[in-house]
């Protein structure tokens, strides 16, 4: 590539790493900043300079390499690499359980407890009764039995986790009988008929993608069969023409054949949601009372705890699944203990679960109370009194989010942004890059804020936010 001569000029210019360094020596900004990082940042503002007059990028100027802007440079490179990846946002997407923002967020008792453990030592396998080594299971395992009225209970990484322990450990180079309509897709395109594969057992599909019948099961049924699946379709429903077998059905097929069944109810709860108008979602303790030899499903989807893999069933079976070699691979440390402990522990009264876990919070929050904050948000913003700033409140749905609860519509409350000589996009990418970010959602040409999962603390920040973009483009 031929370069003209004010190129050549400006790359004469560019200053080199050694020069930006010892410009940083005289900064008190950069006082208790690692030299890697110094060196790390000027890198990057060499590279990009370059970059730009190869390019032919008319921002890059001759003030551009002089010492004043290079230091500047280097300060918001700096501080971009010592800010942590991962960082709190602020959801006004109206997804309550929001896979790419972390999932569920944690009741204020858990992150206490978590804290609290992760800032000392703890009796993570360690029995304070006997003085002798203890299982990290047994700090769940006793309140999980409580609540779900299951014998026996362990807990690994995930759920993905679980449904491949339990059917390495069940159904290794035998069969496994699922209807064809329960072979559910998760995220990151993981797929149930995959993790059985990776287990070792052997599909038996039965059914129709719409319609199975028990005396589809019973024609599968052979001396090679050691179990059969039920998995909830937590992330998909299939409405019209259908026909399912319940789980009930399915245990007493079992007994009869002496096969045991298993339950994935992938984004378990131990809250029945009708109770508060919200569409009807098997429970665990439904699950375990039906019969079920061995159910799992994840802690941080509708439990509203940190991610789980929990298992629970008979006490032979999880007894069986403890002993699995792979059981030491899947374990979760000790902070996802602390965090599941106290979760857990508020479920001993329901009532009070819904108000103080997050998740059961926002999916069961009254749309008037949404709308207090909404009209709160709307005040905040128009006192900023910028005539370029259109704000509106509108009526839309909420989603529960995670994989769970697909047909379910909560009607909230939204702010609708629109600000005169920006588009949409650019409003949601600078309300992203906020610190903190803002994450909402694009529809018809404005920017959505759905309050029913913005948190009353945030409604100021979020005003500032708008308030920042306002004033970058007068």
């Amino acid at each position: 590539m031929e370069l003209n001569e004010k190129q050549q000029a400006l790359l004469r210019m560019l200053p080199g790493i050694d020069r930006i360094l010892e410009l940083s020596k005289k900064e008190p900004d950069f006082e208790n900043v690692p030299r890697s990082v110094l060196l790390q940042s000027a890198r990057k503002i060499v590279e990009s300079l370059r970059y730009g007059i190869l390019a032919g990028n008319p921002s890059v100027a001759e003030n551009d390499l002089t010492d004043s802007p290079v230091l500047e440079k280097m300060k918001d490179t700096v501080k971009k690499i010592m800010t942590p990846n991962l960082k709190r946002i602020i959801n006004a997407t109206g997804v309550v359980v929001h896979t790419n923002l972390g999932r569920s967020v944690l009741a204020e008792e858990a992150a206490g407890n978590l804290l609290a453990i992760a800032t000392g030592y703890s009796n993570l396998e360690f029995d304070l009764a006997t003085g002798e080594r203890g299982s990290r299971y047994s700090c769940v395992e006793e309140i999980l039995c409580e609540i779900s009225g299951a014998e026996a209970a362990m807990v690994v990484n995930n759920n993905a986790a679980a449904v491949l322990l339990c059917l390495d450990t069940m159904a290794r180079n035998r069969k496994v009988i699922v209807s064809r309509g329960e072979l559910v897709e998760i995220g990151g395109s993981f797929r149930i008929p995959d993790v059985m594969a990776k287990s070792g057992a052997i599909l038996k599909e039965v059914g129709t993608t719409n319609r199975t019948h028990l005396k589809d099961y019973i024609g599968a049924i052979d001396g090679d069969t050691a179990l059969l699946l039920k998995v909830h379709t937590s992330n998909y429903s299939v409405v019209g023409f259908t026909a399912s077998v319940t789980l009930k059905e399915l245990v007493e097929l079992g007994s009869k054949h002496q096969i045991p069944v298993m339950e994935d109810l992938g984004s378990g709860t131990f809250i029945d949601f009708s109770k508060y108008g919200l569409l009807k979602e098997p429970t665990v303790q439904e699950s375990v009372s039906d019969g079920a030899d061995v159910i799992t499903f994840s802690g941080d989807k509708l439990l509203g705890g940190p991610q789980a893999g929990i298992i629970v069933g008979k006490r032979d079976v999880v007894d069986s699944v403890k002993k699995n070699p792979l059981t030491r691979a899947l374990r979760i440390d000790k902070l996802t203990l602390a965090a599941l402990e106290s979760t857990l522990r508020i479920y001993r009264d329901p009532e009070k679960a819904v108000k103080l876990i997050p998740t059961l919070f926002m999916l069961t929050t009254p749309f008037n109370l949404i709308k207090k904050r909404a009209d709160k948000l709307f005040r905040l913003l128009a006192k900023i009194n910028n005539p370029a700033l259109s704000i509106n409140l509108v009526d839309m749905s909420s989603k529960a989010g995670g994989g769970s609860l697909p047909l379910l519509d909560l009607p909230s409350k939204c702010i609708a942004v629109k600000i005169e000589g920006i588009s949409s996009n650019t409003i949601e990418r600078n309300m992203r890059e906020n610190t903190p970010p803002v994450i909402g959602r694009i529809e018809d040409d404005s920017f959505i804020m759905d309050l029913r999962t913005v948190q009353e603390d945030e409604l100021n920040i979020i005003k500032d936010a708008v308030a920042r973009i306002l004033n970058r483009n007068k």
